[in-house]
């Protein structure tokens, strides 16, 4: 039977999380990631450039050698994992999920986790996270107050997405349409420098946060918005909750939808894997769920995988912000308090409130 720890280094976000938490608990460690990421990196020398310090720098964590895998693994079983702190592990949390990217290759620090001495050298990491509050918090159900997030300032404000039957009809419509025209016309070599749609829900659906400010920064494919209206919104219903990779599976399995010819080229990149993909019937799953929630240690161990759902389909969750609620059906209310103004302060990545 797999241990928590193993789950969460399953995930190539929660070996990511593992990873940049290591880095800010140990210069020598950060530093020999980062040489060894670049050089793993799929863009080196090209979307990725190494600068060079001049002689005159100074640089005390700088390896006087060119670090290796195998040092770099026994210097990670040495960290004291004591020191892990709620502080850090939200930090290290929040670098995992900005650097997630599920229509191109993964980068080189998240290839360097995935080496298998890496993994295993990240086992005393992860052991402790699993043991921390935090992980408590992570994993924690739906909460009934939550916060739906509108990427706009409090000038211009935006009501919740209202009809949602409506939506996801033109949804369902509208991605077999594509999926239609996907392999109709675009190219069928797997390698083909083509891109399309990625995510693996609707996207003009209302999604709610557990938490602000931490909602505020823990976002998928981020365009480094710097403003933002907090909702306060309640609701109640029947909420499927995604706590492991096999939650997400048992959905897709249950409610297949096929995506292959939309999805083929960019899930290749990001899992290495081709063959027939599906997502959720998002209509279909409304009819028996009025939203679906994405714990966080569930998103750790299950965003970015390619999961088997039967003997030759697969899925990938991509694009969901951990401690998020899909909300399907129309049981989601504006609450009866005052909408927030969230800005992020200048040359940080820290987000306040002012109003």
């Amino acid at each position: 039977m797999q241990t928590e720890p193993d789950l969460l280094l399953k995930g190539p976000r929660g070996r990511r999380l593992c990873l940049e938490l290591a880095m800010e608990l140990d210069s020598g460690v950060r530093n020999a990631a980062f040489h060894l990421g670049y050089e793993l990196d799929p863009g080196k020398g090209t979307s990725t450039v190494l600068f060079a310090l001049s002689s005159n720098s100074s640089d005390a964590g700088a390896p006087s050698e060119d670090p290796s895998v195998e040092g770099l693994a026994a210097a990670l079983r040495s960290i004291d994992t004591s020191s892990i702190t709620d502080e850090n592990a939200a930090r290290a949390l929040e670098r995992a999920v900005g650097t997630a990217r599920y229509w191109q290759k993964p980068d080189g620090e998240d290839v360097l986790a995935g080496l298998p001495a890496i993994t295993a050298a990240l086992q005393p990491v992860a052991g402790q996270i699993v043991t921390t509050r935090t992980w408590q918090a992570w994993s924690q159900v739906r909460q009934t107050e939550q916060w739906a997030i509108n990427w706009r300032s409090a000038e211009d404000p935006a009501p919740l997405q209202d009809k949602p039957q409506e939506v996801l009809l033109r949804w369902a419509k509208e991605i077999r349409a594509e999926e239609v025209q996907a392999a109709r016309a675009r190219p069928e070599s797997v390698y083909a420098n083509f891109s399309g749609n990625w995510w693996s829900f609707p996207l003009a659906l209302t999604r709610a946060v557990d938490s602000i400010p931490a909602g505020l920064s823990l976002v998928e494919d981020s365009f480094n918005w710097g403003v933002a209206t907090v909702i306060p919104v309640y609701g109640v219903g029947r909420t499927f909750e995604i706590h492991t990779a096999e939650d997400w599976i048992s959905l897709c399995h249950a409610y297949p939808v096929e995506v292959t010819a939309s999805r083929r080229h960019d899930w290749f990149r990001t899992t290495g894997r081709d063959g027939p993909w599906v997502i959720p019937d998002w209509q279909r799953v409304a009819g028996e769920w009025d939203a679906v929630h994405l714990t966080v240690s569930g998103y750790l161990q299950t965003a970015g995988r390619a999961l088997e759902v039967d003997t030759d389909t697969a899925t990938v969750l991509a694009g969901w912000d951990p401690g998020s609620t899909l909300w399907l059906t129309d049981v989601v209310r504006e609450a009866d308090a005052p909408r927030q103004t969230w800005s992020r302060e200048p040359n940080s990545d820290a987000w306040v409130r002012t109003r």
